[in-house]
């Protein structure tokens, strides 16, 4: 499968752009569930001087969608319908794990969800999302 080629590049070290911009790295994949990590840091912080939300919802986004690559068959590939995200604490400076997990595939949608934790386990975000599945002329160029 195409996409599993993809995810072992990305593992061995052939990083994506917005994986590099924003520093998160994948960690772990399987058929269903995906890990990321990312150490936050000043480099990542807003004008009040923590951790910026949209940098969380890049990393859940892209935990969530990498959880459903890991389900596409030859031919299929997907995009992101809906992303919804709760910030339950602020962040500074920590080592963020994002687990997103596919909950349902059906033949079309996808519902998602990823939890952020820090270093000592405790949640910072919560999301949740669908993807849409393309096939034939509309997964041509995606």
């Amino acid at each position: 499968m195409e996409t599993l080629a993809v995810f072992e590049r990305w593992h061995a070290g052939e990083i994506p752009p917005i994986a590099k911009l924003i520093g998160f790295r994948l960690v772990r994949f399987e058929p269903g569930e995906v890990l990321f990590e990312l150490n936050a840091g000043p480099e990542h912080a807003n004008p009040m001087g923590t951790l910026h939300g949209g940098i969380l919802c890049d990393l859940g986004d892209a935990a969530m969608g990498t959880a459903t690559a890991t389900t596409l068959k030859d031919g299929e590939t997907f995009t992101t319908l809906e992303l919804k995200i709760n910030f339950l604490k602020p962040v500074w400076i920590a080592k963020l794990s994002a687990v997103g997990r596919v909950v349902r595939r059906g033949r079309t949608i996808v519902l998602n969800e990823c939890e952020i934790t820090d270093e000592r386990g405790s949640l910072v975000a919560k999301l949740s999302g669908s993807c849409m599945i393309l096939r034939g002329a509309d997964a041509v160029g995606r």
